[in-house]
């Protein structure tokens, strides 16, 4: 077995649990803003501490070109911004249609990637892609208004948008994560994935904490005083991004994104036993026509 299949399945088993602390902080403590920086505030120095240990050990850090921070910059804000989208969207929707919506950034990786590194996309591929768009149709009805109301409200709505913006820019910060490894200097994966780790999350705290502190005065405050699970947030996080970055460094993004989708069966044993919610007939088919579309992208993709 490749060694990125059993490091994608941990990092999915990971973010599995970071997003259901992230739904408790919302529903309980935090605003979208708060819940999201949780994320990032402890999983930092964990991860710049984990660089010092490896250089400690004698792995030799890598050197950083424009190009990488250009990556770092650009998938740390889409990250940022994708999963405060997340965050709200659980507002909207129960976690298994919710976690579900974001997983198109699976297909969507795969177009990213052949867009910005050229990584190719096949025939095949697109046809899988068209399965998923209408599983993910179904799953932007909301329960309330099926089988009635303007359908157009019924598919484009606020839901949805969530969903599907937050796998679109997903998709662009996974892009970006495998590109700026690749630029480093020198390195094995697990150097290459610890450093850009460590520089995308320091940027992505100092970010937030300037963004909380003009816009939502007292949030940095209530997320220390939350630091119990703000800090299982921040641990699940950090160990759930390095298995991504690893991944990311040994394959093409679209591979790695297309079999993390098996997070989709961690959330729905947490949203059963968990949260107590239950999905309906049509969202069930949903789930399973995006579930068809993922497994056949893996079968296909090149």
């Amino acid at each position: 077995m490749a060694l990125w299949i059993p490091i994608t399945i941990a990092a999915a088993f990971a973010q599995n649990l970071r997003f259901m602390l992230q739904k408790h902080l919302k529903a309980t403590k935090l605003t979208t803003g708060g819940a999201t920086f949780a994320r990032f505030l402890f999983a930092a120095p964990i991860a710049v501490l984990l660089v010092v240990a490896l250089t400690w050990f004698g792995w030799e850090t890598p050197t950083a070109s424009l190009r990488t921070w250009a990556f770092v910059v650009i998938g740390g804000l889409a990250q940022i911004t994708a999963t405060m989208l997340v965050v709200a969207l659980f507002a909207e929707r129960n976690f298994a249609v919710g976690i579900t919506l974001k997983k198109t950034e699976a297909i969507l990786t795969a177009v990213v990637g052949f867009i910005v590194l050229g990584e190719g996309i096949s025939l095949w591929a697109i046809l899988t892609i068209f399965v998923g768009i209408i599983g993910v149709i179904l799953l932007s009805d909301p329960p309330k208004l099926a089988g009635g109301g303007v359908w157009y409200k019924r598919i484009f709505n606020r839901a949805a948008a969530y969903g599907i913006g937050s796998g679109a820019i997903f998709a662009i910060s996974a892009t970006c994560y495998r590109g700026a490894s690749l630029s480093l200097s020198s390195g094995d994966f697990i150097i290459r994935a610890a450093f850009t780790l460590a520089c995308v999350t320091t940027f992505q705290t100092i970010a937030m904490s300037l963004w909380l502190r003009l816009r939502e005065p007292g949030e940095i405050s209530r997320v220390i005083q939350s630091w119990r699970v703000t800090m299982l947030v921040g641990i699940t996080g950090v160990l759930g991004s390095l298995g991504w970055f690893m991944a990311f460094t040994l394959q093409n993004a679209a591979y790695v994104k297309a079999l993390g989708q098996i997070e989709l069966v961690f959330t729905f044993i947490a949203s059963y036993l968990i949260f107590k919610e239950r999905s309906t007939p049509r969202e069930l088919m949903g789930i399973g026509l995006v579930i068809v579309s993922i497994l056949l992208l893996i079968l296909v993709i090149r």
